[in-house]
């Protein structure tokens, strides 16, 4: 049983007869101790604090049973890790539009893969209060004055939280909907009908946060953490 904030992609598993339901994270309408695994992918780096992250992974726990065990990923702030660059960064210059990357079947594809696929230069910045306390020995520069920082596609992570923009390739505006215009190319065809764009929040981790905030919980006991292509991810166990 599958579940997502948009329902736009719980329509998608309905109709490749999947079991799905929309939901948030921090309060999934499942019965307590009820589930033999949970997995969690690129899902808790959306959440904006430190306090919100925790209670994501309280909340997979108490889905599991004694002895369950849940997988977590999570975006890496280390893109390059042991001499190696991720297939994030390797795939500058390969992106593809993001519908067609939905309609393949995100789950089937390295989780790298599963990332933004838009590069921006556009600037900009987006007013946001940050309530977010950073984990000593990062090499993260600190946001300052409450702003953060919209990232570069496709390049190594200069801050831990962050706003990563997403072009709507061949999307429309919706009522109420905010679009930022981004300047391409001359003659490209993108600079002949400008798609809308959206900046969309992430924390990346640093290595051990992770694993720290579920070794923090006394109902889990983390089995496993590791690296993999620009994520970092936890097996834990339900005591």
């Amino acid at each position: 049983v599958g579940c997502d904030r948009s329902k736009n992609l719980v329509d998608i598993c309905g109709e490749k007869n999947f079991q799905a339901f929309v939901c948030d994270a921090l309060s999934v309408p499942i019965r307590s101790g009820s589930c033999d695994a949970c997995i969690s992918i690129a899902v808790i780096h959306h959440f904006s604090t430190a306090e919100r992250r925790l209670a994501t992974i309280r909340e997979l726990a108490r889905l599991l049973r004694p002895g369950g065990t849940a997988l977590i990923y999570v975006w890496a702030m280390e893109q390059e890790y042991k001499n190696q660059k991720s297939k994030y960064l390797k795939e500058k210059n390969g992106s593809k539009d993001k519908e067609e990357e939905i309609n393949t079947g995100m789950a089937q594809r390295p989780l790298s893969d599963q990332m933004p696929d838009s590069s921006s230069q556009d600037p900009a910045r987006s007013d946001q209060v940050l309530n977010d306390s950073k984990d000593e020995g990062c090499d993260a520069k600190p946001v300052a004055d409450s702003i953060l920082p919209v990232h570069t596609n496709r390049t190594s992570f200069h801050s831990q939280d962050l706003l990563v923009p997403w072009h709507l390739k061949g999307g429309t505006k919706k009522k109420g909907e905010s679009v930022n215009k981004v300047s391409f190319p001359a003659g490209s065809k993108e600079s002949q009908e400008l798609s809308p764009v959206f900046h969309r929040y992430y924390h990346v981790f640093c290595e051990g946060e992770l694993e720290a905030a579920c070794r923090s919980l006394d109902c889990v006991r983390v089995q496993k953490s590791y690296y993999d292509q620009g994520n970092w991810c936890v097996v834990l166990e339900k005591l």
